[in-house]
């Protein structure tokens, strides 16, 4: 996958801010100079934070749609549509702070699976569990912040997945691995006082 440029964050971080500015209050988009990478299908998820606490998080984890495309449709649902919380209403847009992750295609992990935490790399991987019929993902940021090896990483990511602990060991759970290039917003108070 080729990086975007620092220049390339900064527009894919007002894109997903415009989207949900506009889904929300109706604002209109600003023109933005989208270079070709947004016209290219990638994986990609929206991250609302609020004080330091998670808001909101959809995305896509396969590139289905063209970049540009995809971090509007998962800015709007991060804000809109997340199930675990209530939709951002318009006072709140000044106090949210928006993360954009533009992922890698997910990758299986073809060891055995009790080695599967020798092979996934805190602070680099993202993970997917799938099997009995559900699945769940976490970005790779995630275990960072909270400060988990890998073997806590693949246990919270089954969790998730709303299936128990430990079983990334069972055979017919698949994991993936995915890798996430993050752009960031300044914090709520650096935007007030810009």
């Amino acid at each position: 996958m080729v990086l975007l440029t620092a220049d390339e964050g900064i527009i894919a971080v007002r894109l997903a801010r415009s989207a949900i500015e506009y889904a929300i209050t109706r604002k209109p988009k600003p023109h933005l100079d989208q270079t070709q990478v947004f016209g290219e299908k990638r994986g990609v998820f929206v991250t609302l934070t609020k004080a330091g606490e998670l808001r909101g998080c959809i995305g896509f984890p396969y590139p289905v749609m063209p970049l540009g495309d995809a971090i509007d449709h998962a800015a709007v649902a991060a804000a809109l549509e997340d199930p675990r919380f209530p939709s951002v209403k318009a006072g709140e847009l000044p106090s949210i702070v928006l993360e954009v992750t533009i992922l890698t295609v997910p990758q299986p992990l073809t060891c055995d699976p009790d080695q599967r935490p020798v092979h996934v790399h805190v602070g680099r991987h993202g993970l997917i569990v799938q099997g009995m019929g559900t699945s769940g993902l976490l970005l790779p940021q995630v275990a960072t912040e909270y400060g988990w090896d890998s073997t806590m990483f693949l246990d919270q990511t089954c969790v998730k997945a709303g299936l128990s602990t430990r079983c990334w060991v069972n055979r017919r759970v698949e994991v993936l691995t995915f890798e996430g290039q993050i752009f960031c917003e300044p914090s709520a108070q650096d935007n007030r006082l810009t």
